[in-house]
């Protein structure tokens, strides 16, 4: 029988930041989240969810009367304004003052939420000051410039009523000197109106429309049955990819649900399809760090067609930069890849690039994509050569952050992800073929590995781990990823820094010791590399603590940007990450071939087995199964028409996995 991980724990972890606060959320049966509303309880949310050509930030909750909360913020990604910068997407916010008006028997319907509930579409059950209730269903459409609202009106007693619904259709027109296209057409439209007669139990369905198009376009006669459909098409494909099955229910629905935001936010723009970050403020555009460090390298395990092929297409835009006096590829291709933006300077975008072109090369399987980034892969690491000191570490003018914290002239990341990318690549180059280069790359990670110990290695506030740059006496997130790169030799040290009151939050890890702010991306690596260092019981309690936080807590149900900036945006990489902490993490898979990999699963103390199925990873379909026999932890792989590998875990000794 499953269980919410570690009560115990859970619960000491809520008293330890003094939160033992009520989860709004429960997890239902059929795999979706639901809040049911309470007497007096005012609250509200936002999330964003998002279609090929649209995204929608929608804010819902209860008012202090009791009362819908129902707004949102349209984003079209594809209908760009001037300047066409990297936060040129044309937005609309709605405050519900379009949506239509209904009476029953003359009296004006008040709705008031009974139950919220999410799996990728947002539905509302409300009851009304009248005898009717309605349900409302809120999703993007899945390839079409619009978001649907569909609402369901049920007549509740036992006489027949009169229901009337009025409606305004509302026609917004854009200045045409505003529109990289000129003028943008924005509607919202009602597929019924007018007056019905409702017997007991009976109900009308209700499509409101709201859609984006450029002047040349033909308005679109939508059918909101059609695009739920196509919607719930997708959320249950991805719920049938990259099946996490664990003792955790909790962690397995938080990684279901994070499928859905990383997959979803990808745009079908002008230069092929790009996956963008989202957030109101940065879609039809990719990121060195984003795409190409963050979620590509995921995308392979998960399958989809859509995910793979932006991941392919980031990594074409960022090849087009090469050049031979080795300026650096921008850290962003902005505007459906007509632009760049480059503000922050060298953020170790080569870093970022070559590990993540590495990553995703070796996890996707094909060799022709693999020999297609090849030359992108060099080019990266030639650059980070240049920008080598006579101390051997690697300079960059700023990190990811973008001098939000110092970061000096040399800086961890930049030089974590050199040496991850330098082992990368040299396993990919043996696949290609290139064993003086393989062994080359491999004497080079080597060289920085000592090197990052001799530079970065310190003692911060008490702990013996890593200082960020030069000068730097506070702790600061980013000394986790040394871990999450394969670097264990301060690791002790480190983990107890990360977890300790300087760093550690009831947010997750700070930025810095001393600050208030988060970023969701550090405490995500942090996981995943105290997972590598095999820190498994030290990690859960603190997982198990931050997943219940985002899928069941008051902002729910993904991983977010940060905090105070942007308001924890739902960015969609952020949610990638999150699967790798599982993928990478928990089971400890590692690309080293198109076809092989490590594997080290971290199977917890209380758990008896572990599943993850249809990973679609190195080119096939196949199921890890973890489980415990007595003092024995037992590996299997099964994968259709190969026959199944089984093994004994030996301690911290990864098992060498090959499927043909």
């Amino acid at each position: 029988m499953k269980y919410i991980y570690s009560a115990s724990l859970l619960f000491l972890s809520l008293l330890m930041f003094g939160q033992s606060r009520h989860l709004l959320w429960d997890i239902s049966p059929d795999e979706s989240i639901r809040w049911n509303v309470e007497k007096a309880q005012a609250h509200s949310d936002h999330i964003e969810m998002s279609g090929l050509n649209v995204s929608a930030i929608l804010t819902y909750g209860v008012d202090e009367f009791g009362q819908l909360i129902n707004t949102k913020s349209l984003i079209f990604p594809m209908l760009r304004t001037v300047p066409n910068n990297t936060h040129a997407s044309l937005h609309q916010d709605f405050d519900g003052e379009e949506q239509p008006i209904i009476h029953v028997d003359g009296v004006r319907v008040k709705e008031f939420p009974v139950t919220f509930n999410l799996k990728g579409i947002l539905n509302i059950a409300s009851r009304t000051n009248t005898g009717i209730s309605i349900e409302r269903s809120i999703f993007p459409s899945r390839d079409k410039t619009a978001c649907i609202e569909r609402i369901i009106i049920q007549n509740m007693t036992r006489e027949s009523c009169n229901v009337s619904v009025n409606f305004t259709p509302a026609t917004i027109r854009t200045p045409a000197e505003k529109g990289v296209y000129g003028e943008y057409i924005i509607s919202v439209n009602l597929t019924h109106q007018g007056s019905f007669r409702l017997l007991p139990a009976e109900t009308i369905e209700l499509g409101l429309i709201y859609s984006g198009r450029k002047t040349c376009d033909q308005p679109y006669n939508f059918s909101p049955g059609y695009e739920l459909g196509k919607r719930e098409k997708f959320i249950r494909e991805l719920f049938e990819s990259l099946i996490l099955d664990t003792p955790n229910d909790t962690l397995d629905q938080a990684f279901a649900f994070a499928k859905i935001r990383a997959a979803e936010s990808i745009y079908d723009t002008k230069g092929g399809l790009m996956h963008g970050p989202g957030g109101g403020a940065y879609y039809a555009a990719i990121w060195a760090n984003d795409q190409a460090e963050y979620v590509n390298p995921f995308f392979p395990f998960l399958g989809n067609l859509e995910g793979n092929e932006s991941a392919i297409n980031s990594f074409r835009h960022f090849a087009r930069y090469m050049n031979p006096d080795f300026k650096p590829i921008p850290s962003s291709i902005i505007a459906e890849g007509v632009d760049f933006w480059n503000g922050a300077g060298d953020r170790g975008d080569q870093a970022m690039i070559a590990y993540g072109a590495s990553r995703f090369s070796l996890a996707f399987g094909h060799r022709e994509i693999a020999t297609e980034f090849w030359p992108l892969i060099r080019w990266c690491l030639n650059y980070l050569e240049i920008k080598k000191s006579e101390k051997g570490v690697i300079a960059s003018d700023s990190d990811e952050l973008e001098g939000r914290f110092p970061a000096g002239d040399y800086n961890l990341s930049t030089n974590a992800l050199t040496y991850a990318a330098y082992r990368s690549a040299s396993q990919l180059a043996v696949e290609l073929g290139k064993p003086d280069t393989a062994e080359l790359y491999l004497k080079k990670a080597a060289e920085l590995k000592r090197a990052i110990e001799h530079y970065f290695g310190a003692t911060i506030q008490g702990f013996n781990t890593y200082r960020y740059y030069a000068g730097n006496d506070k702790l600061r997130s980013w000394i986790c990823i040394p871990l999450t790169m394969g670097i264990y030799d301060r690791k002790q040290a480190t983990t107890e820094a990360l977890l300790s009151p300087y760093l550690w939050s009831e947010n997750g890890i700070l930025t810095e010791a001393g600050s208030e702010t988060f970023w969701d991306r550090s405490t995500l690596y942090a996981f995943r590399g105290l997972f590598n260092s095999g820190a498994t019981e030290r990690v859960m309690p603190y997982l198990s603590y931050y997943v219940a936080k985002r899928l069941l807590g008051d902002h729910v149900p993904y991983p977010v940007e940060a905090w105070p900036e942007g308001n924890q945006r739902h960015l969609s990489a952020e949610s990638g990450l999150f699967c790798r902490v599982i993928t990478e993490g928990l089971f400890g898979i590692n690309p080293i071939g198109l076809n092989k990999f490590e594997l080290l699963p971290r199977l917890p103390d209380d758990w008896n087995f572990m599943t993850l199925k249809n990973v679609k990873a190195f080119n096939h379909n196949f199921d890890i199964e973890v489980s415990r026999k007595g003092s024995e932890i037992v590996v299997k792989i099964h994968s259709p028409g190969i026959p199944d590998f089984e093994r004994i875990l030996e301690k911290d000794t990864p098992l060498q996995v090959e499927i043909r």
